[in-house]
């Protein structure tokens, strides 16, 4: 077994209390503004925009720092109406066969439907796979750990990235999935984890009127 290797901490800087707190309420505010959109216009994004949010998202922690994720990037039209019409299938499966009528209800007050027009519209769908193990240039299999925990945890610092450059996303999860892996030639030992669509709002976008719960219903200290 290697012997592990450190290195100093170089990168971490700390602020006095009051920096602190403006910086807290700063990114707070920032992030309370996030939204979910389902209305995109086509409007050209920057590649270098992407990329950042991108290595964003690979600096997040993971399982033995396995890094078990895989990000494809997905902006030709033509690719992109494929993922639509595979999409639209399973998701018309889901609304009007599948899902109980909780789920359902659940998701009434998002005005959702089988029509996702946004993964034509957005400039770029990024679409996040796990996976379960890596393989070494060598070919050997090697075990991933807290797979789904790792990759929630880069999703959502990818989501954060996308809202901190000034731009909107929505995260899709058709179900199943597995189409994916078909049309992103990614291998068997990927599973899709969700599409996360980004790009700019629509001129005129609306969003449903929802809301957060508090933080005393969501939180505890003791």
């Amino acid at each position: 077994m290697p012997k592990p290797e450190f290195v100093p901490l170089t990168g971490y800087r700390e602020f006095p209390r009051k920096e602190m707190a403006r910086r807290a309420a700063l990114f707070r505010d920032e992030m309370l503004r996030r939204r979910t959109v389902r209305q995109f216009s086509n409007r050209a994004v920057p590649r270098e925009i992407v990329d950042d949010c991108l290595r964003v998202a690979a600096n997040a922690p993971s399982g033995a720092n396995m890094q078990p994720w895989h990000f494809v990037v997905v902006g030709d039209p033509g690719l992109k109406r494929k993922i639509r019409v595979a999409a639209e299938k399973e998701e018309h499966e889901f609304y009007h066969r599948r899902a109980p009528r909780e789920w359902l209800e659940a998701l009434a007050p998002l005005g959702t439907d089988e029509r996702k027009p946004y993964l034509e519209a957005a400039p770029y769908l990024i679409v996040i796979f796990s996976q379960t193990f890596g393989v070494t240039p060598a070919g050997k299999k090697v075990k991933n750990y807290y797979v789904m925990e790792s990759v929630g945890i880069a999703t959502g610092m990818l989501i954060a990235a996308v809202h901190h450059a000034g731009l909107v996303s929505l995260t899709h999860t058709p179900s199943p999935m597995g189409f994916l892996n078909k049309l992103l030639f990614r291998p068997a030992r990927e599973k899709p984890y969700l599409i996360l669509v980004v790009g700019y709002p629509a001129e005129g976008a609306s969003v449903p009127a929802i809301g957060k719960k508090p933080l005393n219903e969501i939180s505890t200290f003791l």
